[in-house]
């Protein structure tokens, strides 16, 4: 399961995708980029991503009078965290129900459907998949 650090509120999602797209950056230009989504104060702004940085989701460089700001974690961790956060939510953590409830919703394309297909066959030929115990 994901880490605590990767599940992330929706300021952390929203000042994290202005710092992947714009990094190295500064409080204000994170503040800027996000000025038409978010009505946001600076002051806002950088206390969020003071705390992003305490809970280790940013990284900070001082740069003579500039805080610098880089992400901490990729977005395949922010994604991952994200989805076992709701895998946990709302199937009790087990990812099967999940994709039976996805697959049944019929929002799948038949070309996403083949996708996923083949995404299995891979992950089955390198003999990925954890272990079940038998009962």
């Amino acid at each position: 399961m994901a880490d605590k650090k990767s599940e992330l509120t929706a300021a952390e999602w929203s000042i994290l995708k202005a710092v992947w797209d714009n990094q190295p950056c500064a409080a204000p230009t994170v503040q800027e980029t996000l000025q038409h989504r978010k009505n946001w104060s600076y002051s806002t702004v950088k206390t969020i991503m003071d705390r992003m940085v305490a809970k280790g989701l940013l990284r900070t460089k001082r740069m003579r009078n500039l805080i610098l700001y880089r992400s901490a974690i990729t977005r395949q961790q922010a994604q991952r965290g994200e989805i076992m956060r709701t895998v946990r939510r709302a199937f009790n953590g087990a990812l099967t129900p999940m994709m039976q409830f996805l697959l049944e919703t019929d929002s799948l394309s038949q070309a996403e459907l083949l996708q996923l297909e083949t995404l299995i066959r891979k992950k089955r030929r390198k003999g990925g998949g954890r272990k079940t115990k038998k009962a």
